[in-house]
């Protein structure tokens, strides 16, 4: 199983502009996605997926996301505004008036929550919310799961960005996921940056941004005094890959454009290839 995965699109961050950056670099994700093989089997956008909550925005979303190959999974985030979403994907289910939701029917079923507190930036998780997750896990505990969402619930080191491990609804997420052997991790948005961390004994993994990413920095930041550190950086507008090999997720991160290739599979390095692959005890090509 082969999971795509883009977060924080941000569409209409120059507003009625519709070739604006952020489209144009989405454009490019997309059109690299579509074109992958092996397809993905589904592609998830882990929030943020406007800017400013507008209808526009969401308008100009759903244009972009039309012919693509492959079934689009949407959850929200803290730029995101439900009613509006709602009024433009108006075949996206609610629970409760959250946009949480299971998706079944591959090897592994995707749980997906909505952290949305509406004029937070920061991330949310009611009791509400967390029944609903604890009694989704437990209706089939044997099956392996992966929680997708978009804020991550742990410190990541960029202080302006960072998530505090004592804000309730971080704890309230913890104890329902606490013991969970079934959860095979967590994968989210929100920082434009790929990142790893171990958080409750899970796997953590945020996917870069489409939109301009944020500047990798973990100085510590008084914000009473500007320092003139780059808080956003154009670099490449990213993806990732989440790779389900029966056993274990496998995590990708790459960016969309050309790149200069150095090397490839032809004649020269067949042999090369040879030797490395029968080292292994098994040539069967992957799934």
């Amino acid at each position: 199983m082969l999971i795509a995965q883009i977060t924080d699109i941000h569409l209409g961050f120059e507003p009625d502009t519709p070739d604006e950056f952020n489209r144009q670099r989405l454009d490019r994700v997309l059109a690299e996605l579509a074109a992958l093989e092996p397809r993905p089997d589904l592609l998830l956008l882990t929030g943020d997926l406007v800017d400013r909550g507008d209808r526009a925005s969401y308008e100009r979303l759903d244009e972009a996301l039309q012919g693509l190959p492959f079934p689009v999974h949407f959850a929200l985030g803290n730029h995101d505004e439900r009613a509006t979403f709602r009024a433009v994907f108006p075949d996206v289910a609610f629970t409760d008036g959250f946009l949480q939701y299971a998706i079944e029917g591959g090897p592994l079923r995707l749980l997906v929550l909505d952290t949305l507190e509406e004029g937070r930036h920061g991330g949310a998780f009611c009791e509400t919310r967390a029944q609903w997750l604890a009694a989704r896990l437990n209706e089939a505990p044997e099956q392996r799961t992966l929680v997708v969402l978009h804020h991550p619930p742990m410190e990541v080191g960029i202080p302006w960005m960072n998530t505090d491990p004592a804000e309730a609804w971080v704890e309230r997420l913890a104890h329902v996921l606490r013991g969970r052997a079934n959860v095979t991790g967590l994968i989210c948005g929100h920082i434009h940056r790929a990142i790893t961390a171990r958080w409750e004994g899970h796997l953590v993994a945020t996917c870069p941004s489409t939109a301009p990413q944020v500047g990798l920095d973990l100085r510590p930041l008084d914000p009473d005094s500007p320092d003139e550190r780059a808080l956003i950086v154009a670099d490449a507008p990213g993806y990732a890959l989440h790779w389900w090999n029966g056993r274990e997720l496998i995590t990708h991160w790459d960016s969309a454009g050309d790149k200069d290739v150095l090397a490839r599979f032809d004649a020269r390095l067949q042999g090369m290839v040879q030797d490395m692959m029968a080292e292994r005890p098994s040539r069967a090509v992957a799934e």
